[in-house]
């Protein structure tokens, strides 16, 4: 297998940081590596955990990014740490459990199909959402009906977080360039690469219910109405 290098995000995810960077060890890969990206928002026994897989597993490297400005920040430190580290594929996807390890071969399937963007969907057919409450499966369902009708993409689920690149994807892209640093930032993501070849597959998200403020969406559509006028500074 071509080497992929999973990139995460992660804060105060001591409850579930050992298991999701055991059941990922444990996938039958000889070329799969695992770049959980923290920072000091995260304040629990966290790194501990990352540093001790580290020092267990070749396949574990632990990026304390002290630079950080929030997760998306964290998530491009990744993808840029992980290009450098020469992977030929990268799979972006959640430390806390809300993205499920056993389903990360189907987004190297995938990729090895030929696709150069793999979008792991709570909507389309087979894919769910748990533990989450009505109103965030409205903003998630509606968010993609807009962001669809605004930018004229055609995808089911525009703002989830589990996904997979070809290396030459995100060697295409400025990132810091971007302008979302919030939820805005997968919709985002998935405009640029709307003339790639691209596939959504089923995930099934288990995520816990987290707040969403009314200036967040504010920002969102903010966002969302730039996206088109601002692709040409992101594109290399």
């Amino acid at each position: 297998m071509k080497k992929t290098i999973i990139v995460m995000p992660v804060a105060n995810e001591e409850e579930t940081m050992g298991t999701v960077l055991d059941e990922i060890l444990a996938l039958s890969y000889d070329n799969l590596y695992i770049y959980p990206v923290i920072d000091s928002y995260s304040k629990d026994r966290t790194e501990e955990i990352i540093r001790d897989r580290e020092k267990r597993s070749d396949k574990v490297k632990c990026i304390f990014y002290q630079e950080s400005k929030g997760v998306i920040s964290c998530y491009l430190e990744g993808f840029r740490q992980a290009l450098a580290d020469g992977a030929e594929r990268i799979i972006e996807m959640d430390g806390g459990g809300s993205h499920l390890p056993a389903e990360i071969p189907q987004f190297i399937e995938k990729l090895d199909e030929g696709y150069e963007c793999v979008w792991g969907s709570r909507f389309t057919a087979g894919g769910s959402m748990h533990d989450q409450p009505l109103y965030r499966r409205i903003l998630s369902k509606g968010g993609t009906w807009l962001s669809n009708l605004v930018l004229g993409t055609r995808l089911k689920d525009m703002t989830s977080g589990f996904e997979a690149f070809q290396r030459a994807v995100l060697e295409g892209l400025k990132f810091d360039e971007f302008l979302s640093t919030g939820h805005m930032y997968q919709t985002e993501m998935r405009y640029y690469c709307r003339n790639r070849r691209t596939v959504e597959v089923p995930i099934h998200y288990e995520g816990s219910a987290s707040s969403l403020k009314g200036s967040s969406v504010t920002e969102a559509l903010r966002i969302l109405f730039q996206l088109k006028k601002h692709e040409k500074q992101v594109l290399k």
